[in-house]
């Protein structure tokens, strides 16, 4: 009797374990009671039924999948291994066990199908170029198709894109002739520039120098006609102060045919030929043949004083 109570109580302790379920922060459990959907456990502790309820935990994390090469055809014909990395999340419990079977192989022939698809429409060039638009096609299709399977595709990544052999010798050619264009095109622009910019510095020298000397012989002029003016200036100031003396001293004919005769004078001493007097000089000229004849006098009575 004690060892079938003791049977009892072992049968119900175990009973008991086997109807308590943990599910951790990222899961959920998905309960069925008798092949019949129940309810959806969230984290924490979790009882069920033993025998008669069954729970199902669905990872609810972000996952990977990875994509395996495949041969693919491009447009122009090229046949390149291509291979990708799909990430994706459970975004509905129930959907993801009961609307799909076995999901991550569905989701690797979903994405190889649709591979084929998106790079048969480009040319190998535009493929290689084009991975984020590869990536963002990739990811829409496969998003769409997932919303029945509670399922949400975050990001696609293209890891590789691979040519045949020969088209990637001849790839690395073209790179290598498109690099010697170009080296050869910079070092034609270098020495095209070099000489621009010699051409612009004489010709900037040049310039300054003539403006140079153009300011030299403007500053040359300037102080020539300021000593001039001056000068000018000067003389007639003396000669108007000393007019002015001979009028206030009320000079006479004969004062004013001296200071004439000073005046022809230094004009003499000039590199004119011809000297124009004016209208007014007629009479003072007069008053200085009267003198000169008055001296020419004097001197023939002097010499006849001396012959006796």
């Amino acid at each position: 009797m004690l060892i079938a109570l003791v049977i009892i109580i072992i049968f119900v302790f175990i009973f008991a374990m086997a109807g308590i379920k943990i599910i951790r922060p990222y899961e959920k459990g998905v309960v069925e009671r008798l092949g019949k959907f129940s309810r959806i456990g969230e984290s924490g502790i979790q009882f069920i039924i033993p025998l008669f309820e069954r729970m199902t935990k669905v990872d609810m994390r972000e996952q990977v999948i990875d994509v395996p090469p495949q041969e693919v055809i491009t447009n122009d014909n090229v046949v390149v291994s291509v291979d990708a990395i799909i990430y994706y999340q459970v975004t509905d419990a129930y959907m993801v066990l009961y609307n799909i079977s076995m999901f991550q192989d569905a989701a690797v022939k979903l994405a190889q199908t649709n591979l084929r698809n998106v790079i048969g429409e480009l040319e190998l060039d535009q493929t290689l170029t084009s991975r984020e638009m590869i990536n963002t096609k990739l990811r829409e299709v496969l998003d769409d198709a997932t919303d029945n399977w509670g399922v949400k595709v975050s990001r696609v990544e293209i890891k590789r894109i691979d040519p045949p052999q020969d088209i990637t010798d001849a790839m690395s050619r073209q790179m290598k002739s498109e690099r010697i264009k170009r080296a050869v095109i910079l070092e034609a622009q270098g020495i095209k520039e070099s000489e621009i910019t010699k051409a612009e510095g004489k010709k900037q020298a040049w310039i300054l120098d003539a403006q140079g000397k153009a300011e030299a012989v403007r500053l040359e002029a300037e102080a020539r006609k300021f000593q001039l003016s001056t000068e000018a200036d000067g003389q007639a100031e003396a000669i108007y102060k000393v007019f002015e003396s001979i009028h206030k001293g009320k000079a006479t004919d004969d004062v004013i045919a001296i200071k004439y005769l000073e005046a022809l004078k230094d004009i003499s001493n000039g590199k004119a030929s011809k000297i124009f007097l004016p209208l007014e000089a007629s009479g003072i000229l007069g008053s200085i043949g009267a003198i000169g004849e008055m001296f020419n006098k004097k001197e023939n009575g002097e010499k006849e004083e001396n012959n006796k």
